[in-house]
């Protein structure tokens, strides 16, 4: 078996390896027009996304995906990449395979309630700031339960990196 490591600030080459990362970037610079660096971030949220299901899935299982289409674009995309994914999934905390399935958001609303919802898109909150820290500018446009508190709501980045502590008001 692969040895699983933690992923640190924003090294996910650690996981993908070099020239998985590369490719990727690459890929998505080209597929999409972003620049080089908002692909690489998206790579980046990618890796975390599944860092953080495969560490806390009993907490996160069944949830709907919390973050935007690009990076779900990107985890079909490593998915393909049979070999490379399977050693990313065996590297990360669980050591087990994550498994994707589709399902539109529209389907997947008609099936939960709205205070469900809710709670499942801010589960997710905390473990991202325990594992990564807060989200930061570069970050909040990927995720979307952090961009609708902080664009729609108004909430600051402070307050969202407080949201699930004793400080959160």
């Amino acid at each position: 078996m692969i040895e699983s490591v933690r992923l640190h600030n924003d090294d996910p080459r650690t996981l993908l390896g070099e020239t998985l990362f590369t490719e990727t970037v690459k890929h998505f610079a080209q597929r999409t027009g972003a620049p080089p660096g908002v692909a690489e971030r998206q790579v980046v949220e990618c890796v975390r996304y599944l860092y953080l299901l495969s560490k806390y899935g009993e907490q996160l299982g069944g949830s709907f995906l919390p973050v935007e289409q690009p990076i779900d674009d990107i985890w079909h995309y490593l998915i393909l990449q049979t070999r490379e994914y399977a050693q990313l999934c065996e590297r990360l905390p669980g050591g087990f395979f994550i498994h994707h399935r589709s399902l539109p958001y529209e389907d997947y609303q008609r099936q939960t309630s709205r205070e469900q919802l809710i709670e499942e898109s801010l589960r997710w909150l905390p473990l991202y700031r325990l594992e990564f820290g807060p989200f930061d500018e570069e970050a909040l446009p990927h995720w979307t339960m952090a961009r609708f508190l902080h664009d729609e709501v108004g909430l600051s980045l402070a307050a969202i990196a407080a949201l699930g502590t004793a400080d959160a008001r």
